[in-house]
């Protein structure tokens, strides 16, 4: 697929992977739509886009909010035109230091999966009707490796990512005769700053860079032989630099 001219939505867009997919999106003559908390942040993110002779814009919105969820679609689609490729990147890891499960509190673990699970799921569900009735678009959901291995401490986020794989799983199930796909990415290990947070004696530099793995995702937002309901590793992708 050509995503030139496609109208791509990248949430958690101001800093480290979805700062990096927008940027390559742009740079591939996607219209970039970057959400994130605070659209100061974004600002600077869409001016090096637009620098670059793209076209991107800053939407504001809490992921974690359902209010937020239809002001935000009918904002890009205003921008941008008919949402074509959706990117669930935002992320909420929880209180660091990380907690063992028996010291969770119920409401941080509310706050992760409302993020992590019920954003993605809210958004897509507005955006993926009009996938279904123009029969394209591509619905990317960015996972993780606690999704299924469990680690010690990190309780909520791998929940929320165990569940958003299925999610996707499900969306492709149900959509794929709409001609829309969705699949999720595990992008592994990568230094950001929410890595920092929760492994901060990590050697940044054995982790991979943003830009790579936005590349990689990219690749697979591109190509056709994508496979509809997979779960895929960023790091098995020949990205091309």
């Amino acid at each position: 697929m050509d995503i030139s001219g496609k109208a791509a939505l990248v949430t958690g867009a101001s800093r480290g992977l979805g700062e990096a997919l927008a940027v390559e999106l742009g740079l591939r003559g996607a219209k970039v739509v970057l959400v994130g908390r605070s659209r100061q942040s974004l600002e600077p993110v869409v001016r090096r886009i637009v620098e670059q002779r793209g076209e991107a814009y800053a939407l504001e919105a809490d992921m974690g909010a359902k209010t937020d969820m239809y002001p935000l679609a009918g904002a890009a689609t205003a921008l941008v035109g008919p949402i074509d490729i959706l990117i669930h990147n935002a992320s909420e890891l929880g209180p660091t230091p990380l907690r063992l499960l028996l010291d969770t509190e119920c409401e941080d673990l509310e706050r992760v999966l409302a993020v992590n699970l019920l954003g993605p799921f809210r958004l897509s569900k507005i955006i993926a009707g009009s996938m279904a009735l123009r029969r394209q678009g591509t619905i990317v959901h960015v996972s993780s490796d606690a999704s299924v291995s469990a680690y010690e401490r990190w309780g909520a986020y791998s929940v929320s990512k165990a569940a958003l794989d299925h999610l996707a799983r499900l969306w492709a199930a149900e959509l794929a005769g709409h001609g829309v796909r969705s699949f999720s990415v595990d992008p592994g290990e990568m230094d950001t700053e929410m890595h920092a947070a929760a492994l901060p004696e990590a050697d940044r530099a054995l982790l991979a860079r943003p830009v790579d793995v936005a590349r990689a995702i990219v690749q697979l937002v591109s190509a056709d032989a994508t496979p509809n309901g997979g779960r895929l590793e960023a790091s098995g992708i020949g990205a091309e630099s």
